[in-house]
């Protein structure tokens, strides 16, 4: 991830955690979420000369990679635990 869509995704998290704070992700549709969110990345839009749409796309292609990205560290830092338990896994990662 460039250092440009790390600054651009950052933006928008902080956004969304002044709109989205009271929000369970888990139970409202991405849809509603996004909406929420509509403001900041019309800003971007428009700073970046880009359609909404694809500011959108960005955002969610950027969110994934987040995640997966963090993700993987927390599996390898559970393999580091797992490493020092003489062959047997007390902690599983899925």
């Amino acid at each position: 991830m460039t250092e440009e869509n790390k600054a651009l995704l950052a933006r928008i998290n902080a956004y969304a955690e002044n709109v989205l704070g009271d929000i369970d992700p888990q139970k409202v549709q991405v849809s509603v979420q996004l909406e929420k969110l509509r403001p900041v990345m019309e800003e971007i839009a428009t700073e970046k000369g880009m359609a909404l749409e694809d500011v959108f796309i960005l955002y969610m292609d950027l969110q994934s990679e987040a995640s997966a990205s963090s993700n993987q560290k927390l599996k390898e830092s559970l393999q580091d635990l797992n490493d020092g338990f003489d062959g047997s896994s007390p902690l599983l990662f899925r």
